[in-house]
């Protein structure tokens, strides 16, 4: 256990906490997509698809550890779970919040072009995914981390005028 805290460079137990819901999280997501692939074939097949896309969506998360720790710059490594929580909570909630408002507008498949619909659909999950980025960002105590990255994107997106 003091290998794994020394490599996460985790000072406090309560800092555990993040790689546990980690490979919760990956756990999880390891099983609803082998459902999705494998359903018909029973929960054996299933367990066992999870069980393989489990370590495989391990190693793709580490290496892409090892890939950002040189770029984001963070206090400690167990932080970039954190970031990697956030993102992810994130991108689930902007379509959860983004559906009922598309269709609040009065918004369908059926009364619109399907490819003005999709494009209308993504303009409005990301508009509600930079906001909720740095919510949830001070929700889990990285709001200087997700600010800054809010504002390089807005950069990008050509919006750094209202910035200054």
């Amino acid at each position: 256990m003091e290998k794994f805290k020394k490599r996460w460079e985790i000072t406090q137990n309560w800092q555990l906490l993040f790689p546990i819901l980690g490979v919760l999280i990956l756990g999880y997501s390891a099983f609803k997509i082998a459902n999705v692939l494998v359903k018909s074939f029973g929960i054996v097949a299933t367990v066992l698809l999870a069980i393989a896309l489990f370590f495989a969506l391990l190693k793709f998360t580490l290496f892409l550890f090892k890939k950002l720790e040189r770029k984001w710059i963070l206090d400690a490594k167990w932080e970039m779970i954190r970031v990697f929580m956030v993102f992810a909570i994130t991108g689930s909630s902007s379509m959860f919040i983004g559906r009922p408002i598309i269709k609040f507008l009065g918004i369908t498949k059926e009364n619109l072009n399907p490819i003005l619909y999709w494009v209308l659909f993504i303009i409005i999950g990301l508009i509600f995914y930079q906001l909720l980025l740095v919510f949830f960002g001070w929700l889990f105590g990285q709001f200087h981390f997700f600010w800054n990255f809010e504002k390089k994107m807005l950069r990008r997106f050509g919006l750094g005028k209202f910035l200054d």
